[in-house]
């Protein structure tokens, strides 16, 4: 076990930064799998409006955790061609 103080806080900051970047992903994940799960069961106009509901907040957190540094702007641009090309069948 490390003894060196700076060692210790630079331990307890990655941890830290790895529970918060964790909930973020998490957070992702989920809407992306509610936003799917949702899609092939779209059969109106009030599901798709509820589909575009869910892809402007998966959208918005997809770039909030790109300004946060959890995700890569091309894995970001990635999920969202995803996203976009799934709707896009619809």
């Amino acid at each position: 076990m490390a003894k060196n103080a700076s060692v210790l806080k630079s331990i307890s900051v990655a941890n830290r930064n790895r529970q918060r970047n964790k909930i973020y992903k998490s957070v992702i994940k989920t809407l992306t799998k509610q936003f799917l799960i949702n899609l092939s069961h779209a059969k109106n106009k009030d599901d798709i409006l509820a589909l575009q509901d869910i892809m402007s907040t998966l959208y918005s957190k997809i770039d909030k955790a790109v300004k946060k540094g959890v995700l890569h702007k091309n894995a970001a641009a990635r999920k969202k061609a995803f996203l976009y090309k799934q709707i896009k069948t619809l």
